[in-house]
């Protein structure tokens, strides 16, 4: 009886031994995918998923660094491989990582800061400083929130739809970083951040560099997950030779690929399939070879298709995606902002431009982080979105730079102001928040300055004070001053050497209509003084020059106006515009003048120019703009006319440009001119240009008429320009068929 007892116990025993075996051996694996890091080379990672599914492999925890976190992150937040592999071949990758802010994201103080040096050098306690890399990565950033909005909420990554992971490196401990909660575009963002390439990135106090700086495949973090299976798809280098290490960035990579070659050994036989594709003949930032890159992805995974289907085989179910439909717009009810020390809210929301609690379209949201980006205010501008139950909260984590002190530089060269060496000193935050002084001083044939104080709201009323000397020296022909000035022809003089400067000061106010364009409304004093030493005649006020200079002066007379002015302007480069819209609009009212011996009747001078920029075909582009202006009263001061000729982007007063005549060539008190210009780019930065213009100048044009006929004058040109590091590069022959001899204009460097 005992004996028949003790072996039917151990027959159970037997039984359940067996059968716990059994279930042991039919237990569903957990499959972990580990993605390294590899800038450009990392888009093999999309290639390789691609096959990783097919196969139909459920994925139940991803591990990445640097390109391997950021496919990883996406992968991970529910986007398919062939969802990824769109995403990537329309995005223009080397554009977004260069941190590009459009030009349309400038106000027009920014626009014109920005076109008017070639060297910008901040101080930190008058100490010249450097960025630590190249770009913020503000563009990257903005297009991870875009994508990732559908997961903004979930703050701890193991609830993902696939539980992720990614490493990033604490630059100041030279510690790996373990990220598995936060906002993920951020973490991604962190474990991106390649040295030199981007700067570092801030989460929780901690300052990050690209993780694959200490560990590039994170293995060991994905095995404690709770995966049995590793798939690591490996896109790193091994050490390159001396004729690969062309550059910084290929060279930084060597320095840190030591570590990650020998730790590699050792990961690689953790792995329980490895993928690895042939990835040599790309470097770290062909982006543009995308489909080459995904390609040899798909090929390395291919060559492990049987060990993907056996894990597949023991896997019961698969995973099944569903299509993801990036944000396009929101409800923004709540803005929090962090970080903001030196720049006020008004300020920020000002620059930002929407109305809280109204649907926005994303790019909207994006364009607002664009014009906070362009005033070069801040380090970086995280941001998160979170729902509140009714919209979303807009949190903006703002990193200010410290640096508040600016010298810039530049130089240039053209036929009328001559050379001319450009020295700035900007500082920001002078008497107030959100302020910013600045001073030009320059020096070369024509000494002058330009001086402004601005205090910038963004779409609310901003205060401005500015204060300008300017002047040239050109010979004109003295028949066309007679036209202009109260005196006599000289018999026998052709032309004479006219000396003119300008010295103007304006207080104003400034804010934006409908977010692109901005209104100015002012008060403005001018000092005009047009004289030459080629005569020694009577002054127009019937005076001899009381000192012996033999200079006859033609105006010498204070003016003092109100004045309006609206603007617009989309165009996408200042100097070569291929797409956008144009419009300026002025209107002074001459109140007061110091002119002696004379009864002063108040005039006003209406102008308005506008333009268009669009491609005709791939590499040409067509730039066509209109304008005219005409005078209003009965004054008989004829130096603030119009006077039409010669070439240039830097307008003083009414002297308004004209291919095919020498400058200061046609004066009158009304115009109107059109204006065509062809654009080939025959090269990166090189342009071959074909110019011509048309206009009706005349007294009282509007009057009488004679805008509507047919042109009195016409010009045309032929130019080739550069885009050069110091600014454009131009040389322009024209002519006209009303002038007997051609006019060459050249110029070198931004202008000012």
């Amino acid at each position: 009886m005992r004996v028949s007892i003790k072996i039917s116990i151990l027959l159970l025993f037997t039984c359940c031994f067996i059968k716990s075996q059994y279930s042991f051996a039919q237990k569903e694996p957990k499959v972990g995918v580990v993605l390294s890091g590899g800038g450009a080379k990392g888009l093999a990672h999309i290639g390789a998923l691609k096959v990783i599914e097919e196969a139909g492999i459920k994925i139940d925890y991803v591990g990445g660094t640097s390109m391997g976190a950021i496919v990883g992150g996406l992968y991970a937040a529910g986007y398919s491989a062939s969802e990824l592999d769109s995403i990537f071949r329309n995005t223009n990758l080397p554009e977004l990582i260069q941190d590009n802010v459009p030009r349309s994201a400038q106000s027009f103080y920014e626009k014109e800061d920005a076109e008017r040096y070639a060297l910008t050098l901040p101080f930190d306690g008058f100490k010249v400083t450097f960025p630590p890399g190249i770009s913020s990565g503000q563009n990257v950033y903005t297009e991870f929130v875009r994508l990732l909005f559908h997961v903004k909420d979930v703050k701890d990554f193991n609830k993902l739809p696939i539980p992720f992971l990614c490493i990033a490196t604490n630059i100041e401990t030279g510690e790996a970083v373990m990220l598995d909660h936060g906002f993920l575009p951020e973490a991604i963002m962190a474990s991106g951040t390649l040295p030199s390439l981007f700067e570092p990135t801030e989460i929780e106090g901690m300052v990050l560099i690209d993780g694959g700086v200490v560990n590039n495949f994170p293995i060991d973090e994905v095995k404690q997950m709770g995966a049995d299976v590793i798939i690591g798809i490996d896109v790193q280098d091994g050490l390159a030779k001396r004729e690969s290490l062309a550059s910084a960035t290929e060279i930084l990579l060597q320095i840190n690929n030591y570590r990650t070659v020998k730790d590699m050994v050792e990961k690689r036989k953790k792995t329980n399939i490895y993928i690895d594709p042939e990835i040599e003949d790309f470097s770290v930032i062909d982006f543009e070879k995308i489909d080459a890159i995904i390609n040899s992805g798909i090929k390395a995974a291919n060559k492990v298709l049987p060990q993907l289907n056996e894990v597949a085989k023991q896997q019961s179910s698969t995973s099944v995606k569903e299509k993801i439909q990036p944000l396009d717009s929101l409800v923004i009810n709540r803005m929090i902002i962090e970080g903001n020390d030196r720049y006020s809210r008004g300020y920020i929301k000002g620059k930002l431009r929407f109305n809280l609690g109204e649907t926005i379209a994303f790019d909207k949201l994006k364009q607002g982080v664009n014009n906070l980006a362009a005033t070069d205010n801040f380090k970086a501008i995280r941001y998160e979105l979170r729902s509140n139950g009714l919209g979303t909260d807009l949190v903006l984590k703002l990193i200010e730079k410290p640096n508040k002190l600016y010298l810039k530089a530049g130089a240039h060269y053209d036929d009328l102001y001559k050379s001319a060496a450009l020295i700035n000193f900007t500082n920001k935050g002078l008497f107030f928040k959100d302020d910013v002084g600045s001073f030009d001083l320059i020096l070369g044939d024509h000494i002058r300055y330009a001086a402004e104080y601005y205090i910038d709201k963004g779409a609310y009323w901003s205060f401005g004070v500015n204060s300008s000397f300017s002047g040239f020296d050109e010979e004109v022909a003295f028949n066309a001053l007679t036209e202009n000035f109260d005196f006599e022809e000289s018999t026998g003089v052709g032309e004479i050497n006219l000396d003119v400067s300008d010295l103007t000061n304006q207080v104003y106010l400034e804010t934006f209509i409908r977010e692109e364009f901005a209104f100015r409304i002012g008060a403005e004093h001018k000092l005009l003084k047009y004289s030459t030493r080629t005569l020694n005649l009577e002054d127009a006020e019937g005076l001899i020059n009381a000192s012996n200079s033999p200079r006859t002066n033609f105006e010498n007379t204070n003016f003092f106006s109100v004045f309006g002015n609206l603007r617009f302007d989309t165009y996408d480069d200042k100097y070569f515009p291929k797409t956008g819209l144009f419009f300026d609009g002025d209107t002074h009212l001459y109140l007061l003048s110091s002119h002696l011996g004379e009864v002063f009747n108040q005039f006003a001078i209406a102008k308005a120019r506008m333009g268009t920029a669009f491609a005709v075909l791939p590499k040409l582009s067509l730039n066509i703009e209109t304008e005219g202006g005409f005078k209003l009263g009965t004054s008989d001061v004829r130096s603030l006319d119009f006077v039409l000729g010669g070439y240039g982007n830097q307008r003083l007063n009414n002297f308004i440009p004209f291919m095919g005549y020498d400058y200061l060539s046609i004066p009158g008190n009304s115009f109107v001119k059109a204006f065509a210009r062809l654009d080939y780019e025959i090269a990166p930065k090189n342009h071959l240009m074909f110019t011509a213009n048309i206009a009706n100048v005349e007294d009282d044009l509007f009057k009488t008429g004679e805008w509507f006929t047919a042109p009195d004058f016409s010009g045309f040109g032929v130019g080739y320009g550069f885009e050069s590091f110091l600014g454009p590069v131009q040389v322009f022959y024209t002519f006209s068929p009303q002038v007997d001899q051609g006019e060459f204009f050249f110029s070198v460097g931004y202008w000012f």
